[in-house]
């Protein structure tokens, strides 16, 4: 059964909610990267933690980076655990987006009260 993005990115969510009501705020990015990587199994979703990505210019490569989580290979996870996220966090999520071809990214926040998150869907020519 192939999995709508809806469904993978309400998954994902659910399980940073679960991670955060055990955990709450003020552990490093790397604590809630295991903890949402075991979740996301959990959930019966294909994952790969700290995934290495080409970055692409027309057919030239100009580099990599690396993504928190990539999952169904299909949606770039960038995890953060700051006070709150700034437009700096966005732009980079939409530059991961654009770079790689990857259309849908969540960018998810483990901050102070509440976990954020912030959908971000590449623009399509």
């Amino acid at each position: 059964m192939v999995l709508k993005y809806s469904d993978i990115t309400e998954k994902i969510i659910g399980c940073a909610y679960n991670v955060y009501n055990s955990l709450g705020y003020g552990f490093l990015e790397s604590v809630y990267e295991k903890c949402m990587m075991i979740e996301l199994k959990e959930a019966k979703l294909q994952v790969e933690a700290q995934k290495p990505i080409t970055v692409k210019y027309r057919d030239f490569v100009v580099g990599d980076f690396v993504a928190d989580i990539l999952v169904e290979d299909k949606i770039i996870v960038e995890l953060k655990s700051v006070t709150q996220i700034v437009t700096a966090h966005e732009a980079q999520l939409v530059n991961y987006l654009i770079a790689t071809d990857k259309p849908v990214g969540l960018l998810l926040n483990f901050g102070p009260g509440k976990v954020e998150v912030k959908r971000k869907v590449r623009e399509l020519n």
